[in-house]
């Protein structure tokens, strides 16, 4: 791939039966070719007549002055007839890569198509069982159709996997930069997970370097929110592609609101995130020298439990560094002595247990005590 959209279609013509296996070239938009068709005679502003559903006979025609007519739309594109299919029996691309649109730029082109017609057909893949198409290429052309108030729009027909139906829809909103940095990962993460390419090959059939697609895909790890204003273009790419390195969501949103604050170029966004991240650091350190580690936490709360049953009273144990302590409390010397006699009773019955194991020991004949 890498050549355009055109390195996916036939040059050659062919029949009819045989244009339904061949790939159409893709134009450009189609606000270009309206462009391209106007005439400065007022009598232009005529509405175009669309072709008969099969496409074999006649086309398209703008009206000139002197009632004389010119075709706009061909019969056939690289072999492939021109179809007339109603609005209503085509789907929009479940795989489009695009879901931003210009309102404003639509309502131009449904303009344009209301006094000149569609000037291009778009592009549909035939679903199975009778439910109709789905769209490939074309999409603003199909929404503008629709919001026109049209019936039906000239198409082109080809028998595509879902494999083909995706890329082919990458491949013209790239070529047309249509896609915003977000849209555009996400695009190629769908064709590595749901279509079984490696990164070279996907490389390779966009037309973009292995290195481009990597880093555009690492802009996914990115917070949600910081991934809506690298969509709407509050950040910039150079803005947002440090904010990577920063694995905490909430370190990365702080980051991005304080670079759009501050306007900050892709320098100093570069800075901003490496002083976080020595702060962020620093942090960690601080309170990790502050306190013992969970588990310590954990063994010395039970240890402190089981003082308290065993003694009958308050116990705290102090652990700061190398100066540790236990502390109990009592109430009198009475309690004192209490406590003190628990002590000398478990240190009786540890001797005591020590003893008896020793002498089950020997009874193994190994030696005597």
């Amino acid at each position: 791939m890498g050549k355009g959209l055109g390195a996916l279609f036939p040059t050659e013509l062919k029949t009819p039966e045989a244009s339904q296996k061949e790939s159409p070239q893709l134009s450009d938009t189609n606000a270009e070719e309206n462009k391209r068709m106007e005439a400065p005679q007022e009598a232009e502003k005529e509405r175009a007549e669309n072709s008969n559903p099969q496409g074999n006979e006649g086309a398209s025609q703008v009206a000139i002055e002197d009632d004389e007519a010119i075709d706009v739309i061909p019969k056939e594109m690289n072999g492939i007839a021109v179809q007339q299919i109603p609005l209503h029996e085509i789907q929009a691309n479940r795989y489009q890569p695009r879901h931003e649109f210009d309102e404003s730029a639509l309502e131009e082109l449904k303009e344009s198509i209301v006094q000149h017609g569609v000037l291009q057909p778009i592009l549909v893949r035939q679903l199975p069982a009778g439910k109709g198409y789905e769209l490939v290429a074309g999409e603003r052309r199909f929404r503008a159709s629709r919001l026109a108030g049209l019936e039906t729009v000239p198409a082109l027909v080809r028998p595509l996997s879902d494999a083909a139906s995706t890329e082919i829809a990458l491949i013209e909103n790239l070529q047309r930069e249509d896609l915003n940095a977000i849209e555009e990962a996400n695009a190629y993460r769908n064709l590595l997970q749901n279509f079984g390419l490696t990164q070279e090959a996907l490389a390779e059939r966009v037309g973009r370097s292995r290195s481009h697609i990597t880093n555009m895909m690492r802009l996914l790890k990115l917070d949600a929110h910081v991934q809506e204003y690298l969509a709407n273009g509050s950040l910039s790419m150079g803005q947002a592609r440090p904010l990577v390195v920063l694995t905490d969501a909430a370190l990365q949103r702080e980051a991005a609101d304080i670079i759009m604050a501050r306007e900050c170029s892709a320098r100093q966004a570069e800075e901003l995130v490496k002083r976080l991240q020595k702060r962020a650091e620093e942090t960690a350190e601080a309170k990790e020298a502050e306190s013992p580690g969970e588990t310590a936490k954990i063994f010395l709360q039970e240890a402190e439990d089981k003082l308290k049953m065993f003694f009958g009273t308050q116990v705290r144990i102090r652990s700061q560094g190398k100066k540790n302590r236990i502390e109990i409390d009592f109430s009198s010397e009475e309690d004192l002595n209490r406590i003190l006699d628990s002590l000398l009773e478990k240190k009786s019955r540890l001797l005591e247990d020590k003893k008896a194991a020793l002498r089950q020991f020997s009874a193994g004949e190994r030696f005597t005590v």
